[in-house]
């Protein structure tokens, strides 16, 4: 098959969706990669190393989605990369739909096969293709959201660990998942006072069985959170539902009675957001201020570390991709239920049950598809 990577053109979006070692892989199972000239410049890769690996550079995105019958992206598609796919060519790459209707509407007006990084699911639970950038977004939410405290900064002023005599900052997680556990490491390790709040018990159990008493879990009902968030110096919004908006966690008047110069992190943005307040930003301009409270909601937070997150992405994405490649579309998803989970629209159908609700688009199971 002829697999496609096109240069990322989100705003300050340097990850790339296949590296050199990735390609040199795809190239050794017989397939040919093209890539976007200067696709991996972000990450410190040369069009030499794609071509030592064995790809073949292009120079227009264009000429990436006119001959190639897989794509592997990053971010979703911009307008301008929406307009060039095709029927039945298919895209693999991170979507967020439920967050994003004209996207999900144009791409099932495109007719393309649309693959969601963050709805694949792994055989003993989880997002096997989320984890990893969580991972990396959980750790940096606290070293985001420690500079925002400085005063600099608009935030009050607070050392994320304190000093001998004088007390660290208070870091409120919400959600124990894979970003509140790499955040809550990240905090306990500069010395926070720590706080998670989570749903499932079990969860919270993990956590304890980790950390002991150096993290305070709570089971997150209403009334915890708003204690806990108008206690706090710095709040990581870190819940997720798979396919689906982010629940609104903390509301607007909540937030008005935060502390003046608290920080808050929505890490769920991508998902719209678990803070009334929150709105998308960007590397450029990460931050805002409502009611005194400094906002951090960059929505491509891993795209700040760019190879870290590049690589990381790329080990779990490859067997995916040679999947879908050496198989095709229909025979991949059919062999593997965790991949099938993974399609969101596919020829102009919505089949993925939580990005149907969330578009208010007829569901169609993906089974018919594959007959």
């Amino acid at each position: 098959m002829l697999i496609g990577v096109p240069r990322e053109i989100k705003v300050h979006e340097y990850r790339v969706g296949m590296t050199p070692a990735s390609v040199r892989e795809a190239v050794a199972h017989g397939h040919a990669v093209w890539v976007e000239r200067a696709a991996g410049a972000g990450i410190g890769c040369t069009d030499d190393d794609y071509a030592r690996a064995g790809a073949r550079i292009v120079d227009a995105p264009a000429e990436v989605f006119a001959g190639c019958d897989l794509i592997v992206k990053v971010k979703e598609p911009q307008a301008a990369e929406r307009a060039m796919l095709r029927p039945g060519q298919v895209l693999f790459t991170y979507l967020h739909l439920a967050a994003d209707p004209l996207q999900g509407r144009e791409l099932v007006a495109r007719g393309a096969v649309c693959i969601a990084y963050e709805t694949v699911t792994a055989p003993g639970g989880g997002l096997p293709l989320l984890a990893p950038m969580s991972e990396v977004a959980g750790r940096m939410a606290i070293q985001a959201g420690a500079a925002c405290l400085e005063r600099e900064r608009g935030g009050m002023g607070v050392l994320l660990g304190g000093v001998p005599g004088v007390a660290p900052a208070r870091v409120v997680i919400l959600g124990a998942g894979t970003v509140g556990t790499n955040a809550a490491a990240m905090a306990v390790g500069a010395g926070a006072q720590v706080v998670v709040l989570d749903r499932s018990i079990d969860a919270l159990r993990r956590l304890d069985a980790r950390f002991g008493a150096r993290v305070i879990t709570r089971h997150a009902d209403r009334d915890a959170i708003e204690q806990e968030v108008l206690q706090a110096d710095l709040v990581v919004g870190a819940v997720l539902v798979p396919g689906a908006a982010a629940p609104r966690l903390v509301g607007r008047e909540t937030v008005a009675r935060m502390k003046r110069g608290a920080v808050v992190v929505d890490v769920a943005i991508d998902q719209g957001g678990c803070f009334e307040t929150s709105r998308p930003t960007t590397h450029a301009e990460p931050t805002y201020v409502v009611d005194g409270v400094v906002h951090y909601c960059v929505a491509n937070m891993p795209g700040g570390v760019a190879r870290t997150s590049a690589y990381a992405l790329n080990h779990a994405t490859l067997p995916f991709v040679l999947a879908l490649a050496g198989q095709g579309w229909r025979a991949a998803v059919a062999a593997d239920p965790h991949l099938r989970a993974g399609l969101n629209v596919a020829l102009g159908k919505v089949v993925h049950p939580a990005v149907a609700d969330a578009l208010g688009l007829p569901y169609v199971p993906p089974d018919t598809l594959l007959a």
